[in-house]
C-alpha cells in the first residue's frame, strides 16, 4: 500500500530539467529539438433535422467522433468501409446548471474514426440533431504545453490542512487545457464575454465519473476525446467549458477540465472562503447539485468493464488530494447544500454521479452499472492513503 508521504510528496517543482549525458572526456552532442507539437482545430459540422431511420453520410471532412442529441430514447450505429456496426444505445447523463432545471435532450458521444455514416432511431420517430467532429486532422492551432510528470500542487493558501506546504499528486502525467488543446475561443461570445462566468463555492463533496463514450475503451487518442468532449460541453450543451473539473484516462494521465482561475492551477479558484477553506470554480457535471461538488471523470464507459488499474490507481491519489486539500472525511458522509438553489440533502463524500438522483438530481447510470459498486473499495482506498 502506497503511504501517505508517496501520495503527497514535498517537492514545489513540476519535475527536473533533463540533463546532457557525458562520454569520456567531451560532452555529447545534444539531440536536435524535436518539432513544435500544434494543437489540430477542430473542425465541427451541426446537422439538425435528421429524420429517425434515415442513412446519413458524414461531413466532407472525416469524422473523429460523433455527438447525437435527441428528445427521446434512441439508439445509433455508424458506417464505416467494412459496412454497418451495431446499434448503440443513446446514454442520457444528468449534467447541466444549478439554475435550471434539467433538460429533456438525450446526448450521446461516440468515437468514430474512419466512419463515412451513420443513423440514428428515435422511440418516438422525432428528429435528431448530431454534430459531426474530427479532433484530430484540423488546421494546426497553438504551440501545445508539455505534459508533465504530475498534476500541479495545491498550496496551503487552499486550505487549513495544507499548512503551508505545496503539495504534489504523484501520477503518471498531467496535462493542463494548454497541453491538451483547450480551444479558448469557444468560451466566449462575438463580444469577448465568457459564455460561463466563474463562480467559486467551497468544497463539500467529490463526485466520480465515467465519461460513457461508445467505442472509447482502448482510445488510441484520448487527448482527442477530451477535446471532442469539450467542444460537446461548451457549444452543444452550453456548458461553457468542459463540464468535470478533472479527468483520467486509461494510462492514468488526468487532464485539466474546467477553468478555474489564471494561476496555472485545477479546480479551484483564486482566493480562499472567508474560514479558509479552498474554493472550487463552479462545473456542470451533476444537474443541479454543482456548487461545492468537484466532478472527475474516467474516461471510458464501465456498463461491463472496470476502470484500468493505472486509471483506478490515479483516481485514488486525485481523490485523495483533493479530500487533503479540502479537508474532507474520505470514507464519511455529509448534508451538502446547494447555495445556489439550496437543494439539499446526505450523501457520500466521495459519491458516484448516480447517487445524487436520490437528491433529486436526474437518472443516469454513471459511471457504469459495473464500477458503480466498487466505489466502496475506492473510499476505503483514498481514506487509507490519508491514514484515516
Amino acid at each position: 500500500m502506497l503511504s501517505r508521504r508517496s501520495l503527497l510528496a514535498g517537492a514545489t517543482g513540476l519535475g527536473a530539467t533533463a540533463l546532457v549525458g557525458m562520454a569520456g572526456t567531451g560532452a555529447r552532442a545534444a539531440e536536435p529539438a524535436a518539432r513544435p507539437r500544434r494543437i489540430p482545430r477542430t473542425l465541427a459540422r451541426k446537422r439538425t433535422g435528421i429524420a429517425s431511420r434515415t442513412r446519413t453520410d458524414a461531413a466532407e471532412f472525416t469524422l473523429t467522433h460523433l455527438s447525437v442529441a435527441t428528445t427521446a430514447a434512441a439508439a445509433v450505429r455508424l458506417r464505416d468501409r467494412s459496412g454497418w456496426g451495431d446499434w448503440l444505445p443513446l446514454d442520457s447523463c444528468a449534467a447541466g446548471h444549478d439554475d435550471r432545471s434539467p433538460t429533456a435532450v438525450r446526448r450521446g458521444l461516440l468515437v468514430a474514426p474512419d466512419v463515412t455514416g451513420y443513423e440514428v432511431q428515435t422511440s418516438d420517430g422525432s428528429p435528431a440533431t448530431v454534430t459531426e467532429l474530427n479532433t484530430v486532422d484540423g488546421p494546426a492551432g497553438p504551440v501545445a504545453a508539455a505534459a508533465t510528470d504530475r498534476m500541479p500542487p495545491e498550496t496551503g493558501r487552499r486550505g487549513r490542512g495544507a499548512r503551508g506546504r505545496r503539495r504534489d499528486c504523484l501520477v503518471p502525467a498531467y496535462l493542463s487545457r494548454a497541453a491538451w488543446g483547450a480551444d479558448e475561443s469557444l468560451r466566449f461570445d462575438a463580444g469577448g464575454n465568457e459564455l460561463w462566468v466563474p463562480a467559486y463555492y467551497p468544497v463539500q463533496t467529490l463526485t466520480v465519473h465515467h465519461t460513457g463514450v461508445y467505442e472509447h475503451n482502448d482510445d488510441p487518442d484520448p487527448a482527442a476525446t477530451v477535446r471532442a468532449i469539450y467542444h460537446t460541453d461548451t457549444v452543444s450543451d452550453g456548458y461553457g467549458d468542459v463540464g468535470y473539473h478533472l479527468l483520467v484516462d486509461e494510462a492514468g494521465r488526468v487532464y485539466e477540465g474546467r477553468v478555474s482561475g489564471a494561476d496555472g492551477l485545477p479546480v479551484f479558484g483564486p482566493d480562499p472562503s472567508p474560514d479558509g477553506r479552498p474554493q472550487m470554480s463552479n462545473g456542470a457535471h451533476v444537474g443541479q447539485f454543482n456548487a461545492g461538488n468537484v466532478g472527475v471523470a474516467l474516461l471510458g464507459r464501465f456498463t461491463a468493464r472496470q476502470p484500468t488499474p493505472a486509471a483506478r490507481d490515479s483516481l485514488v491519489k486525485v481523490l485523495a488530494l483533493l479530500s487533503y486539500v479540502c479537508e474532507l472525511d474520505a470514507a464519511g458522509r455529509t448534508r451538502y447544500v446547494n447555495p445556489v438553489n439550496n437543494l439539499a440533502g446526505v450523501t457520500d463524500v466521495i459519491s458516484g454521479h448516480r447517487d445524487w438522483a436520490a437528491l433529486g438530481a436526474g437518472a443516469t447510470e454513471c459511471p457504469g452499472d459495473a464500477f458503480h459498486p466498487a466505489l466502496a473499495s475506492v473510499r476505503r482506498d483514498v481514506a487509507d492513503l490519508l491514514g484515516r
